[in-house]
């Protein structure tokens, strides 16, 4: 099956991939979408390197492994739309929208972290048993936990970057798009592909086609979550009727 250019990333570890996030960070403005999402998995890596460290991740190399070949999929993205090169088509809406007007930070968020698990983590998974000579079930422990920690940070994440409470009262599209998507359901799909992509492993015409047709579906759930909203607007309070002389 042919795959994109990997990061080299996959040769220096966690470390090395933090350190790339970070410098990424401090090219970009804080309000670049591309930049909201690169903050948000950075914490999120960080959080891996100390569950690895601690040895909660499972068996330690295939945890790393798993971790840096997904990683390398991010990273090779972010290196072909900086040389002008077409990236992975559920990466393109939010390289495309990144200054544009409207969009919420929180919908950068998770149009990143859309694209990264429901594309790029399915893939990731058969990356590293390539490299790791085993089989997706193999690895199934370490995906469930770097999973679980995914799905426990993801309330964290909308904190971070959602609009102030007052905001949420009246933000009824903003809230009702973003609650249209689940990482849980993301990440039990990409568990699916991958499985799917191994299976289908010694036939890479049909390999490819369900990768480039899961590229494709999730392109097209990245552009409706960066859908641009209007900022509701205030409106005054209503002054309270006069009482009855």
């Amino acid at each position: 099956m042919a795959y994109p250019e990997q990061s080299t990333a996959h040769e220096q570890g966690i470390g090395e991939v933090i350190a790339r996030l970070r410098a990424l960070s401090t090219g970009w403005p804080p309000d670049d979408g591309v930049a909201v999402f690169n903050r948000v998995y950075l914490s999120v890596t960080e959080a891996v390197a100390q569950r690895v460290e601690k040895g909660r991740l499972g068996d330690r190399a295939d945890a790393v492994t798993l971790d840096v070949c997904f990683a390398g999929r991010y990273l090779a993205a972010i290196a072909a739309d900086a040389a002008d090169q077409r990236p992975p088509a559920c990466w393109r809406p939010l390289f495309r929208y990144r200054h544009r007007p409207g969009i919420h930070p929180l919908q950068f968020a998770l149009a990143g972290i859309n694209a990264h698990i429901g594309h790029d983590l399915g893939l990731a998974v058969v990356d590293a048993c390539q490299a790791l000579d085993c089989t997706p079930d193999e690895l199934e422990d370490e995906f469930d936990r770097v999973g679980d920690l995914l799905v426990t940070l993801e309330e964290r994440i909308r904190e971070e970057v959602m609009p102030g409470p007052d905001l949420l009262q009246v933000a009824d599209p903003l809230t009702h798009l973003l609650g249209c998507w689940s990482l849980e359901r993301a990440r039990d799909g990409a568990w699916s592909a991958a499985r799917a992509l191994w299976a289908l492993r010694h036939t890479p015409a049909l390999a490819d086609d369900l990768a480039g047709r899961l590229d494709a579906a999730v392109g097209l759930i990245g552009r409706m979550l960066l859908t641009p909203l209007p900022l509701p607007h205030r409106h005054p309070p209503v002054p309270a009727p006069a009482p009855a002389d």
